[in-house]
């Protein structure tokens, strides 16, 4: 029922961003010289790191999902062994991947607030800050997510079929964050 339920309120997180992306393509199309201008100020090849580092965390993640679903809370080795990494190994790079990414964005801000791109200079600013901005306010709820699948797995005694479930559940949201990032990256940085 949890994977149901979150597969619906997933969904609903579909259509934001559809909506998102009906903003961006019709705004774009009113004023196609202010995109050409503002655009050129991207550091495209910044972001392609970025995004590259966003979409390897989807496969951490998932790896992680298959140690909880083998039950495999923790490590069966050292650190370096990680074939023999458990949920917790995986989900704890899987936030730091998801934490440099937001780093990444933040930084990327600066850049462009420093080059005058911002939300009240212009229609561009405004939705490119709404998207990528809306985006990064949900990667930042998936990274609080997997705190909460990590602490529960630190904290309980024997690991379960409903932690295991969290786990599942918190990979969905991930993926479904990625898959969004990945079109918003090509609509934003790809098509100019």
């Amino acid at each position: 029922m949890v994977s149901v339920g979150t597969i619906i309120w997933l969904a609903s997180e579909l259509m934001f961003f559809a909506a998102l992306f009906a903003s961006y393509f019709t705004i774009r199309a009113v004023s196609p010289e202010l995109w050409a201008q503002q655009t050129a100020e991207l550091n495209v090849p910044f972001a392609s790191v970025n995004t590259s580092i966003l979409v390897a965390s989807s496969i951490t993640c998932q790896l992680g999902v298959f140690a909880a679903e083998r039950g495999q809370p923790g490590r069966s080795g050292t650190v370096w062994q990680i074939k023999q990494w458990g949920l917790r190994e995986w989900f704890i790079l899987t936030y730091v991947m998801g934490a440099v990414f937001i780093a990444g964005q933040a930084i990327e801000y600066a850049e462009l607030i420093h080059l005058g791109v911002t939300i009240p200079d212009s229609a561009y600013g405004t939705m490119f800050y709404l998207t990528t901005g809306f985006h990064g306010i949900h990667v930042t709820g998936g990274l609080i997510a997997f705190l909460f699948v990590l602490g529960r797995t630190y904290m309980a005694r024997r690991f379960t079929h409903e932690q295991a479930v969290s786990a599942i559940v918190v990979s969905y949201y991930w993926h479904f964050v990625d898959v969004v990032w990945i079109a918003l990256f090509a609509t934003i940085y790809l098509i100019q």
